[in-house]
């Protein structure tokens, strides 16, 4: 009983660090633009459905190179979308039709993929041999998932620290008026910004293919999950989705082995509730001041 408990944990904290990896590129979105791209379930999406068509029972080599050029497609795609998205906000993003653009985004890409594919879910095989635990038999592709979470958090954190034009988008989040103000070309930044979002849910959804469902459907399971994610750990901290992520993920699995797969989603909707109850700002956010 013991080992079993410990097998869905551990199997958990692997698709927690999926949701993890969705959440944090919600906000480096969220950090330059002060949106929030719900999009990204269906771009996730795409990645699996990308490592479907290109590297099924393919070699390590040409797996390696699909990858990157899943990556660097999903991230064009979602630049062109965050374009379209900006595009009516001109300077400000106080109206709301970033909302209506993300999710039309989203129910379209489902829709073509429902189209060309069916309502079927595909089957991806592993380029990384399965390991036990517990004597159980473990997909390899859930360390891959806990290795993408880690390799991203360093890489974003890197990126947003060192890099000329990391800390140009860091200073978004802070001023948008004194970042223009200051002549940083502020659309650029944010298209950037998009394409970052993009390659890291467009490789990850490659990644993890043979333990996600690579369905039309799928993609509001992980956007959802992927955004309690970031509200859980606070809006804005990438360490904070180390924690959410996994939180969000050990809840899930263990709701479906207790109670039932169906049950998953209202789990981490309790989870969200609970959190915000009594920790608006996330377990690692920051209260914002406010003038008036």
């Amino acid at each position: 009983m013991l080992s079993e408990i410990l097998i869905i944990v551990i199997r958990g904290i692997a698709i927690g660090s999926i949701f993890a990896t969705i959440a944090m590129s919600f906000n480096i979105v969220h950090g330059a633009t002060n949106i929030f791209n719900f999009a990204q379930g269906n771009m996730f999406i795409l990645g699996g459905f990308a490592a479907y068509f290109l590297a099924n029972q393919v070699g390590l080599g040409q797996w390696s190179l699909m990858l990157l050029l899943t990556g660097l497609g999903i991230a064009a795609v979602v630049a062109v979308q965050g374009y379209i998205t900006l595009l009516p906000l001109r300077s400000s993003v106080e109206q709301d039709s970033w909302l209506i653009s993300t999710v039309s985004v989203s129910v379209i890409v489902a829709a073509l993929l429902m189209i060309t594919q069916g309502p079927f879910a595909y089957s991806v095989q592993s380029v990384v041999p399965s390991f036990r635990i517990f004597g159980t038999r473990t997909p390899g592709a859930y360390a891959l998932a806990i290795a993408a979470m880690i390799f991203w958090f360093f890489a974003l954190r890197y990126f947003l620290r060192r890099t000329f034009i990391g800390l140009a988008i860091s200073a978004l989040s802070q001023d948008f008026d004194a970042a223009r103000a200051a002549g940083l070309p502020v659309r650029r930044l944010q298209l950037i910004s998009f394409a970052i979002s993009g390659l890291m849910v467009g490789t990850v959804g490659f990644l993890v293919a043979p333990v996600i469902s690579v369905s039309p459907d799928a993609g509001l399971k992980y956007v959802l999950n992927g955004f309690v994610a970031a509200v859980v750990g606070g809006i804005g901290s990438n360490a904070g989705t180390l924690i959410g992520g996994p939180l969000v993920g050990v809840v899930a699995m263990l709701t479906a082995y207790k109670v039932g797969g169906a049950y998953q989603d209202l789990a981490s909707l309790l989870v969200l509730v609970l959190i915000l109850m009594f920790r608006p700002q996330g377990l690692f956010g920051r209260v914002g001041a406010r003038r008036v």
